[in-house]
């Protein structure tokens, strides 16, 4: 969900938020009336075809107890408290999005979590530090083309030697899915960056990828795709 060390900012200030991000996605991520009722794990089950529980769970699987952890924009539900409770107290885990309306949101749900912290940047932008892991968990989808890249080329800069960078994300689905023509329909009306993504691998998207080894699954038909890159260790 778009998005990205600043000083913090009350929910209604939009400096900087990318013009994409305003015609498109104001109903969904800018909208204080609407995001009470999109931040509910029931609505976000529904949005994911009841996939949200184990696409999270086997997202924030990849990552353990004592790492530092940049999550790449916030993201609806339980997934944030859920990841900073699997890097524990002895770890950190960073939230960084564009949108301050959605940072103020997941600062909430860090009330008891204080080795939690999200704020403000923009994940088009270089990052100012290193993680032993970066989790992008449906955020490619929502931004155009040449952003992405970008973001993909900086996550995958921030990713320390020996570390982890994980996508999940839309894919095609098989051409027997009962969704596909459904999908096809949520992408048009709603999610209209989204086709361009479906069939170009991530690793092609960053000059950086060959510093990494890939491992690639789809899940629910080839709807979604986990895609989870390893740092190679430092030259000797």
């Amino acid at each position: 969900m778009p998005r990205l060390s600043a000083e913090p900012q009350t929910p209604c200030d939009t400096h900087a938020i990318p013009e994409y991000l305003s015609t498109t996605y104001t109903w969904a991520y800018l909208n204080h009336r609407t995001l009470p009722w999109l931040d509910r794990s029931l609505v976000v089950s529904a949005i994911l075809w009841g996939n949200a529980g184990r696409l999270m769970q086997a997202a924030v699987a990849e990552f353990s107890t004592g790492q530092r952890v940049l999550q790449a924009a916030c993201v609806y539900g339980d997934f944030s408290p859920m990841l900073a409770r699997q890097v524990g107290a002895e770890g950190a885990l960073d939230v960084v999005d564009v949108a301050p309306i959605q940072v103020a949101n997941v600062r909430r749900k860090f009330a008891d979590l204080p080795h939690a912290q999200a704020r403000q940047a923009d994940l088009t932008l270089p990052l100012d530090k290193t993680y032993q892991g970066v989790c992008c968990f449906f955020l490619l989808h929502e931004v155009p083309e040449h952003q992405r890249a970008k973001i993909v080329d900086n996550l995958l800069a921030a990713v320390e030697p020996g570390g982890k960078a994980l996508f999940v994300d839309y894919h095609r689905p098989r051409r027997w899915h009962p969704l596909a023509p459904v999908m096809k329909l949520v992408f048009r009306w709603l999610e209209p960056y989204a086709p361009s993504l479906l069939d170009v691998p991530i690793e092609s998207m960053s000059p950086r990828s060959s510093d990494f080894t890939w491992q690639r699954r789809t899940v629910f038909g080839g709807l979604y795709q986990h895609v989870l890159a390893t740092r190679k260790p430092a030259a000797a």
